[in-house]
């Protein structure tokens, strides 16, 4: 979800000041998307990263940008044993659900609830070391 917000075109264009460096960037970017500001991160501290005005999103702006997140493919090296896992990764924009085999058929059934498509890859991709 974070990553997704990441490639909004307000983050994407940010006015850097040029004296910040990277890992600050990437903390201030997470502020912005995830509306972490609070008494623990001044606004006035966060704002001086920038050149000009920048607002953090609005519950609104992220809601209304992660709905464009579709046909989102999830992989797991295990099976899904519980249905809040579909429900979740659909909240998502899951489309696509990629697992090897030994799914219940409650799983399979959620997965067609929602229109996913479920596919049994057969085998983990698990290296011990």
């Amino acid at each position: 979800m974070v990553m997704w917000l990441r490639q909004h075109e307000r983050v994407l264009n940010l006015p850097w000041k040029p004296t910040v460096k990277r890992s600050e960037k990437t903390s201030a970017i997470d502020v912005m998307v995830s509306g972490m500001l609070s008494d623990d991160v001044s606004i006035e501290k966060w704002k001086a990263h920038f050149t000009e005005s920048v607002q953090p999103f609005t519950q609104e702006e992220r809601r209304a940008w992660l709905s464009k997140l579709t046909d989102v493919v999830v992989c797991s090296d295990a099976c899904f044993r519980f249905r809040d896992n579909i429900d979740c990764v659909r909240q998502f924009g899951a489309r696509y659900i990629a697992c090897p085999s030994g799914t219940s058929q409650e799983i399979v059934d959620v997965c067609n609830e929602h229109g996913l498509v479920l596919i049994h890859v057969g085998h983990r991709f698990v290296q011990s070391s």
